[in-house]
């Protein structure tokens, strides 16, 4: 018996779109990696690529459950000496309402060439307009 293995060629990927509007940010970061990665599919397999395309709209309306509004702190390095920023995420929010989203998610994806190809096919919206209708994306509800 011959054992599977998926090809990046055939893998078939599919559009979803995600509407995260009084969702928390980490139910639907954790479904979006999961889209990301196509752990969902029977056919997937660690090393290749077999993951879907992923639009979330209404990002800028994600809830974070208790103080984390305040508390939680998003930093950067600009590489340079004494370049560390820091962020509240109440300050985030107002800035780039769609960072809160994209770093939660990226911290859920493999810190790899093939982590950094599933990123790249994750669209994310402040708003509920997105470009991606031509693609016809299947509605998926987070619980």
């Amino acid at each position: 018996m011959r054992t599977f293995v998926a090809s990046a060629k055939r893998a078939d990927s599919q559009w979803h779109v995600i509407d995260a509007e009084g969702k928390v940010l980490g139910r639907v970061a954790t479904l979006t990696a999961r889209l990301l990665q196509g752990k969902h599919k029977a056919s997937y397999t660690p090393f290749i690529d077999t993951g879907d395309h992923v639009v979330i709209v209404n990002a800028g309306a994600i809830k974070l459950t208790g103080d984390k509004e305040q508390k939680k702190i998003y930093r950067r390095h600009s590489g340079f000496e004494g370049g560390l920023r820091e962020e509240r995420a109440v300050d985030v929010r107002k800035r780039k309402p769609i960072r809160l989203m994209e770093e939660a998610v990226r911290g859920m994806l493999p810190k790899t060439k093939m982590g950094d190809a599933m990123y790249r096919k994750l669209k994310v919206y402040a708003g509920p307009d997105h470009p991606h209708t031509a693609q016809q994306p299947k509605k998926i509800e987070v619980a």
